[in-house]
Parts: structure tokens; C-alpha cells; sequence
């Protein structure tokens, strides 16, 4: 933290929002009604007031802020009373700020990582198809990063060979995404956090979990599998479908014509409206080159982390869209079979990737939020 204890300049301003709270007599749950917060995350960020303002307790805060001239002189009469049952819809929230880092890896290569929101750390593993900055802009992925930022920092990074990370990498393997992973903890300086992951993401935070214990307090998986397709069930004419896919995306993925990027943009929204699937498509297009596509899609598909998953000790909650096209849906019950006492819940959905108008999208934010105050879910 920048500044010396009691630095007026040192605040949030979502801290500063609170010491306002405090100050007017609102309780930690008043609180957390009127800014949509959670009590958990309340409690957090007022313990970040009193290690800046160097005080004990609220009242302490609140005199010591006055002193500061942080707060205003005392109010008189009544004191607002604030509240809230639901947050409010994401295109009524402005957006986090975020910042930019980067990070070297084992290798050298450069890993993009961004720091946004406020409250309790949450780490979200590298995506494929990502884009750390015209994400915020994307329909693709904007109510994602809302609900994730609500109450929470949020740290994500772009994978090797996307987005803001270096593209012209060597090492696209499993084990290098599991390190890039390591870097960009150990580069936010992060002792201790909950650690968020989606389908082919999971397979990484299994891993890094397993090898770090220590490290995440607990672990989401989303639409995430133990097994790439290599590694499953397959007939040989499911197999001759997986060369063909990679050889798709060899071959089509960097063309201005949209309709190979479309066969997979279908398979993560089966019923795309056309605006569903441009959004897709430049999601797509802008987030990595054919190549790296090829080779990242062939990387997942080799995957297997059937012997990690009942090692997780960390309490775990998976959940997995019943009408998955891109992961089905007995894939993520394998993956809860495996980890011992995860908490398994479906979704009403055919999406890989939910949209913010379906009611499986609720359920998944609620869900989501239950599990962080508890951790155990």
C-alpha cells in the first residue's frame, strides 16, 4: 500500500464510501444492503480503513478521519438508513478501472495480467479467447467481469499466445499454463485468495491447487472438465472430427470471412442470435492468430488431470450447464465425482458461456457469491 498510516490520500473510494457509512451509524450488514456488498467483504474493507487510518475500531476511524479532514464535521439528525435486496443490473454499474501489468514467465515470456474492482482478491485463471482489454468492451464477456468486480479484486491474466501476453511463444503446454498461473500470483504479491476458473481453465487451477495448497483459501470451476476430448470415450469418427476441428481453425481462424470462426462460436452459444455471434466472432479474431488457435485447441484436447483432482484439499464448488455443446455435461459430473466433498451444481443451459438475460445466469451469480462469504458453500 502507498502512503503512511493515516495518509488522507491512501482511501479507496469504495473505502472512503464506507468510512462515510460508518460515520453516519449504519451497521456492517446496513452496509452491505446499501452498496450491494456482501457483510464478508464489509468486514474486510473495514479492516483495510483502520490499517491506513492506524486505529482499532470504528469509532477510532471515524475521529481519526475527522481529524484528517477525510470526513466532514459530525452530522446531525437522522441517520440515512440505506438498503438494498438485489444488485443492481450491470449496464447501471460503471465500469471497474482496471490496470495493466505484465509479468515475466519461467521462460521470458511476457504474461499480461490486470488488477480490477475492489474488496477480497478473487483470481480467475487465463481463458482461451481472451483480451484483457476488449473484454470490458465485449457482450461476450462484460457480465462476467460485473459480477466477478462487484465485490472483489478481480486478477486475471491473458493466456500465452492471446490477447496482451506474447503471441509468438515456443512453449503453448499445459505445464506452461500452470506456471504462467504461479507468475502472476507471485507478481501481485498474493499470500492467500479464491481461485475462479472456466473450462479448460479448471484443468490449470486443479493443478495449481493441488501444488499449492497453501495458496487458495477455495476453488470455482465453470463448465471445466478433468479430461480433454483425447483423453475420452471416443469413436474413431469422433476422432477424424477432432483433426478436422484443428485443421479448421488452422486454416480459417485468421480469415475475414466469419463462417469458420462460427462453428465454434456455436458450440459456446448453440442459440446465438446474430449479434450473439458477431460479438463471437471479433472475440475471436482479436484475441489470437490460426496458429496459436490450432495449437492451443490441440494442447486442451490432450489434457488429463484424473490423478490431480483427488488430491484438491481446498473446499470446491462445480458448475456445469446441462445442455453443455462445448463440455457435456457428464464431463463436469466426473470432474465433481473426483475432487473429494465438492459441491456440484446444474444449470439450466445449452451455453458454454452464459449470457446475462438467461435465469441460469442468476443462479450461477447467487451461487457464486454464497460460496465466496462461506467457503464451504
Amino acid at each position: 500500500m502507498e502512503g503512511s498510516p493515516g495518509s488522507p490520500g491512501q482511501l479507496s473510494r469504495r473505502e472512503y464510501e464506507i468510512l462515510e457509512h460508518l460515520a453516519d451509524g449504519l451497521s456492517d450488514q446496513e452496509i452491505a444492503d446499501a452498496l450491494f456488498l456482501s457483510l464478508n467483504t464489509v468486514k474486510w474493507h473495514n479492516r483495510q480503513i483502520y490499517s491506513k487510518l492506524g486505529v482499532e475500531s470504528r469509532t477510532q476511524a471515524i475521529a481519526q478521519a475527522r481529524r484528517l479532514h477525510i470526513l466532514g464535521p459530525e452530522r446531525t439528525g437522522a441517520s440515512p438508513r440505506l438498503s438494498g435486496s438485489s444488485e443492481p443490473p450491470a449496464e447501471d454499474r460503471p465500469t471497474a478501472r482496471q490496470k495493466v501489468h505484465f509479468t515475466t514467465s519461467f521462460d521470458g515470456t511476457r504474461i499480461a495480467f490486470a488488477v480490477a474492482g475492489s474488496g477480497p482478491p478473487l483470481v480467475k485463471t487465463a481463458t482461451f479467447m481472451s483480451h484483457l482489454e476488449y473484454d470490458w468492451e465485449s457482450p461476450v464477456w462484460r457480465h462476467w467481469l460485473d459480477a466477478l468486480t462487484s465485490q472483489n479484486t478481480l486478477i486475471r491474466y491473458d493466456e500465452r499466445g492471446n490477447g496482451l501476453s506474447d503471441w509468438d511463444v515456443e512453449d503453448l503446454s499445459f505445464e506452461a499454463w500452470v506456471r504462467d498461473l504461479e507468475a502472476v500470483v507471485d507478481a501481485a504479491g498474493l499470500q492467500q485468495f479464491p481461485l475462479f476458473a472456466m473450462s479448460q481453465g479448471g484443468t490449470v487451477a486443479v493443478s495449481y491447487t493441488v501444488r499449492h495448497p497453501e495458496k487458495v483459501s477455495h476453488l470455482i470451476l465453470y463448465g471445466a472438465y478433468a479430461r480433454g476430448w483425447l483423453n475420452r470415450d471416443l469413436t474413431e469418427d469422433q476422432v477424424e472430427e477432432e483433426k478436422l476441428l484443428i485443421d479448421l481453425m488452422r486454416v480459417g481462424w485468421g480469415r475475414k470471412n466469419p463462417a469458420f470462426r462460427q462453428v465454434f462460436a456455436t458450440q459456446l452459444r448453440p442459440n446465438a442470435t446474430s449479434d450473439d455471434l458477431s460479438a463471437l466472432d471479433e472475440q475471436m479474431r482479436i484475441s489470437t492468430s490460426s496458429e496459436n488457435a490450432a495449437r492451443l485447441e490441440s494442447e486442451m484436447h490432450r489434457t488429463d488431470i484424473r490423478a490431480l483432482a483427488p488430491l484438491v484439499t481446498v473446499p470446491t464448488l462445480i458448475l456445469h450447464c446441462r445442455e453443455d455443446a462445448a463440455v457435456p455435461f457428464e464431463e463436469g459430473r466426473l470432474l465433481a465425482s473426483l475432487i473429494p466433498n465438492a459441491q456440484f451444481i446444474a444449470l439450466e443451459s445449452g451455453n458454454h458461456l452464459l449470457t446475462s438475460h438467461e435465469p441460469a445466469w442468476s443462479k450461477f451469480v447467487v451461487a457464486l457469491r454464497s460460496f465466496l462469504d462461506t467457503g464451504d458453500g
